[in-house]
């Protein structure tokens, strides 16, 4: 049985491979095709901002029939809630949010992944702080995401 849901990390070159590849998670002849959507989730950073901006995916999938709709998230728990609900077929996220996610039994479906960008995360202070070290932020409030990538950095620096 195919979904219409899928999760994806990729590189980018393949998140246009695998987005190409949307239609045949999506059964349907060429003539149900017209007028089909696939709704597609991203977030600021990540490959899937890159093909938006590009625009390249839009033809390609137009050609089967297919229109996108593109959906940006602050993070990538409601992404996947998203995803959960059938407000979207695809996204990507950090490497975080689907375990949180699978924990709650949402049916994820991955397509690909992408090694972690460790250094495209960090903890980030005013420059003026008196916060110097991780230790410095014991009994301190962080702002974050909650089941995202940044909390599992937290988690981790703290231990």
């Amino acid at each position: 049985m195919h979904t219409r849901r899928a999760f994806t990390n990729l590189t980018l070159a393949a998140s246009a491979a695998v987005a190409l590849s949307l239609a045949a998670l999506l059964p349907v002849t060429s003539a149900q095709a017209q007028d089909k959507v696939v709704r597609i989730g991203f977030q600021k950073y990540g490959k899937l901002v890159l093909l938006k901006s590009k625009g390249s995916l839009e033809p390609r999938l137009k050609a089967l029939g297919y229109n996108v709709v593109w959906t940006e998230f602050p993070s990538g728990p409601p992404l996947l809630e998203a995803l959960n609900v059938g407000a979207i077929d695809f996204g990507n996220t950090g490497e975080a949010p689907p375990i949180f996610a699978q924990a709650a039994g949402a049916p994820i479906q991955y397509v690909a992944y992408e090694p972690p960008a460790p250094q495209g995360e960090a903890i980030l202070v005013p420059k003026d702080s008196s916060l110097k070290t991780v230790a410095d932020l014991k009994g301190k409030k962080v702002a974050l995401n909650k089941g995202s990538n940044v909390h599992y950095l937290l988690v981790k620096a703290l231990e």
